[in-house]
């Protein structure tokens, strides 16, 4: 029989193996219990572990690829375990690391040239190296300091996602370490670390390479140090942005993502991408960059040339769709163009205003609306566009949107001719043998409308050229008050309910279908 001792509790596995005479790392990261025994401090373990000896091995299963013929827990969980216990944050395990100037340069040898950069292990270095940057900031960032190579090798292999997280934390740094030595942050202009990232759009032809240099350069328009917030929206960086968009041979990603970077400095709340949401609350110091009069001309010196891209006439490739075919497609790079005119639009300068205006790139826009009736994202940016437009305090802006570019008499006609066409010259040409479906932007037409209708109330330009239109004025009594009551869905049996619960719209923004 046995009797339980109040107080005593059985040995943890973890405790059994250091009670062994000969046991060796690999027997504890093959034990289940190790990271909560971890975690738990259990001082033995941790007295163990926190050895030079056995953090030079964590270390190697960390930083060092396995032959591919190596047992499978020696490929994936002794790395795993060994990223474990050091992002448990234990203090003493730490300190042991960055205080060895070999241990930081074997943790740090992953980035060299050289050296075989896997997915799976380049994401557990990068979490130790967050981790150390988190809570060992000022010994890390003088290692790196004193190691200005490490920078351009992590610029050389942000295509990997893992190793960009870590120079976004390098360039926007953690919260307690931004304040603390924000003066500090200098070296990392004079090592001219933008220059490098913004250079990888000439030198490489990867899209992962474009959209990750994107989205740290998005990350410094958002949440930067000062000397690095002055740099990216100087008219020269713009510049440089735009002289690689701009080189012949270059993929159309250079383009899409160059102006991903100059839409987040127009409008720096706007996120590139859904992976660098995760970072924001991290990165929640700094200062917004702000798109000052500098920094608009300095985009509006290429505006010539970028509008050329909206030229479809040259494009001779057909994509075949379900609906039918389009005479070529309008394109990521194309639709990226659309988007950055509608931001530039919306940041209220007259400057810009009036060159977009005299540069044709508010009809040109319009008529892509009307050419691809299927594309939704488009209709999404130039509603925005027209919206901007009418809803400005600039009188010439709304007479050449409702005048010039005939917004009203084209409206009327996609109302009149509403099935997709079948005529051989359009960019979107229904299927042979199909009866023609129903363009695909009516529900923007109708938000637009409705637009109109509102701001003519207090807008006499507005309002003068709707009275004199007899076309619009049947189609509004005929059609659009009809449809506005068909789409009100607090009519409908079930918005009684939403009626009940939020109370009656006072104004109802129809034909969001």
């Amino acid at each position: 029989m046995f009797w339980h001792v109040p107080g005593l509790s059985a040995a943890s596995p973890v405790d059994t193996i250091l009670d062994k005479e000969n046991f060796k790392l690999e027997d504890l990261l093959d034990e289940d219990e190790i990271i909560q025994e971890c975690k738990a401090l259990n001082t033995r373990l941790i007295n163990f572990l926190r050895d030079k000896v056995q953090v030079e091995l964590l270390l190697r299963y960390i930083v060092e690829e396995t032959p591919d013929d190596a047992e499978k827990k020696r490929i994936f969980r002794f790395p795993f375990i060994a990223c474990e216990i050091f992002i448990c944050e234990v203090d003493v395990i730490l300190k042991t690391l960055v205080e060895d100037e070999d241990l930081m340069n074997l943790l740090f040898s992953f980035l060299k040239p050289d050296h075989p950069h896997g997915t799976l292990l380049a994401g557990y270095f990068g979490k130790v190296v967050i981790c150390l940057m988190m809570r060992k900031t000022l010994p890390l960032m003088n290692y790196v300091k004193s190691h200005p190579e490490i920078v351009s090798q992590l610029v050389d292999l942000i295509g990997i996602t893992s190793i960009m997280e870590v120079l976004i934390r390098l360039i926007g740094a953690d919260e307690t370490m931004y304040s603390s030595y924000a003066d500090s942050m200098q070296w990392l202009d004079d090592i001219q670390v933008l220059e490098m990232i913004v250079d990888k759009f000439s030198s490489s032809d990867s899209a992962e390479v474009h959209a990750n240099a994107a989205e740290i350069l998005c990350a410094v328009t958002r949440y930067a140090p000062p000397a690095l917030a002055t740099k990216i929206s100087s008219p020269s960086f713009v510049g440089r942005l735009f002289h690689h968009a701009f080189e012949d041979s270059r993929p159309k990603s250079v383009l899409v993502h160059s102006l991903s970077v100059c839409i987040s400095l127009l409008d720096p709340k706007r996120l590139v991408s859904a992976s660098y949401q995760a970072f924001r609350s991290q990165l929640s110091h700094g200062t917004l960059v702000t798109a000052s009069p500098e920094t608009v001309n300095g985009m509006l010196d290429s505006l010539g040339d970028l509008l050329k891209l909206l030229d479809v006439s040259s494009a001779e490739n057909i994509l075949p769709t379900t609906y039918g075919s389009l005479q070529p497609p309008l394109g990521k790079h194309r639709l990226k163009i659309v988007e950055f005119i509608s931001v530039l639009l919306s940041i209220g300068s007259e400057v810009a205003e009036m060159r977009l205006i005299d540069l044709g790139a508010i009809k040109h826009v319009i008529n892509l609306f009307f050419e691809y009736p299927f594309n939704n994202f488009l209709h999404h940016h130039v509603e925005n566009i027209i919206v901007s437009c009418l809803e400005s305090k600039q009188d010439h802006l709304i007479a050449h949107v409702l005048d010039e570019c005939e917004l009203v008499t084209r409206i009327l006609e996609a109302e009149k001719n509403s099935a997709l066409s079948i005529d051989l010259t359009k960019r979107t040409l229904s299927s042979e043998g199909r009866t023609p479906p129903r363009v695909g932007f009516v529900g923007h037409i109708t938000r637009i409308a409705n637009k109109l209708i509102q701001l003519a109330n207090s807008n006499s330009t507005i309002q003068s050229h709707l009275q004199q239109n007899s076309g619009w004025t049947e189609w509004h009594a005929s059609i659009l008050t009809k449809r506005n009551a068909v789409e009100n869905v607090y009519q409908w049996a079930c918005g009684h309910l939403l009626k009940y619960f939020f109370g009656q719209p006072a104004d109802i923004n129809a034909g969001s279908r």
